[in-house]
């Protein structure tokens, strides 16, 4: 089953949602929501270390879960986020965050920074178009492949009804 639309890039730039997404707008952390901030803030912290963290878009309410690896990388446990994905030292007070994904079928990277006291900053979406090509030619195989199964399921299917109406056959049973 594809991860992907067959068209990524048109979805992306023609829907409401990803066109409000693509802007850059306010966002906050979300996770642990009940604890006290002070702990919130160290969570927040150890979160991006481990590479993962909660986000909302305020204005339209999109609660993302992140990861901060390469696409390829997800779920590797003792996996760091390099630097590229999460960047505490670019700017004093704030972690500037990178995360890939597939969001309803298109490839985007969330891109964004959170201030480290406040626990909210800014962030969008952008069309990954790397990524997107990938996903394309792992769909493409995909449809290939299963096209070619049901090709090979038709021929026997074929040589066994053959067989079945095959005058030698026939005459036995007569």
């Amino acid at each position: 089953m594809p991860r992907v639309v067959p068209d990524q890039k048109s979805k992306y730039d023609n829907e409401e949602f990803f066109r409000k997404l693509s802007r850059e707008c306010e966002i906050k952390y979300t996770g642990f929501r009940d604890r006290p901030h002070e702990e919130r803030q160290a969570r927040f912290q150890n979160a991006c270390r481990d590479g993962r963290s909660e986000v909302a878009f305020v204005a339209t309410g999109t609660n993302l879960s992140l990861q901060f690896f390469p696409a390829n990388l997800h779920g590797d446990q003792r996996q760091v986020p390099t630097r590229e994905y999460v960047d505490f030292e670019r700017e004093t007070g704030k972690v500037h965050l990178k995360a890939p994904m597939i969001l309803n079928g298109v490839c985007v990277i969330w891109r964004g920074w959170i201030d480290l006291q406040r626990l909210d900053g800014m962030g969008f979406l952008e069309y990954d178009d790397e990524r997107a090509q990938h996903e394309d030619a792992l769909a493409q195989a995909a449809f290939e492949e299963a096209r070619r199964r049901t090709r090979d399921f038709e021929d026997r299917d074929r040589s066994h009804r053959e067989d079945l109406e095959d005058p030698v056959v026939s005459k036995i049973w007569d």
